[in-house]
Order: C-alpha cells, then sequence, then structure tokens
C-alpha cells in the first residue's frame, strides 16, 4: 500500500468529483466510484496501490449491484470482469 492518503489522491484529481467542494469528507466509496466511473486507467492503478484491490473489489460489489446505483453499465460490466479476473475471493 501506499502513503497517500484518499483524501490525497482526490484533491489531486478534482476533476474526478468535481460536484464536491469538501474533499476531506468524501468517504472511501464515494472515491472509488468516482474513480472506476471517471477517471483513466492510471488513476484506477493508483488508487488501487492506495487500497488494495481487494478492498477496491468488496466496495464496488457491495455498491454496483444495489437497486439504484451510479455506476454506468458499461463501468459496471468492465470492472466485474476485471475483479473477476484478479480479485476473485474478494
Amino acid at each position: 500500500m501506499c502513503n497517500m492518503t484518499i483524501q490525497k489522491f482526490i484533491k489531486a484529481r478534482p476533476y474526478l468529483i468535481w460536484y464536491v467542494r469538501d474533499f476531506e469528507a468524501l468517504s472511501e466509496e464515494a472515491v472509488v466510484e468516482a474513480v472506476l466511473n471517471y477517471g483513466d486507467f492510471d488513476d484506477v492503478k493508483k488508487i488501487i496501490t492506495i487500497l488494495g484491490i481487494r478492498k477496491i473489489a468488496q466496495i464496488f460489489k457491495k455498491h454496483a449491484w444495489r437497486k439504484r446505483s451510479n455506476y454506468r453499465p458499461e463501468i459496471k460490466n468492465y470492472f466485474k470482469l476485471y475483479f473477476r479476473k484478479y480479485a476473485p475471493s474478494a
């Protein structure tokens, strides 16, 4: 894991979560959702080094399949396959 905190990570990338002013108040779930939905693959790789792939996969699986989800359909499909391959036990 990395020394960078999730708040420092998202502060450096305000384009991912442009609708929020207080980055300190964001949960890990909100940051993961923003990165998976709007980030590029470098952003995804960086958040994986910060939180770990298993934790991100668990957050994704917990939130992506709810009745009301903010994940876009193509994002849900891609990361479902991605985490199935790289974090199958999460």
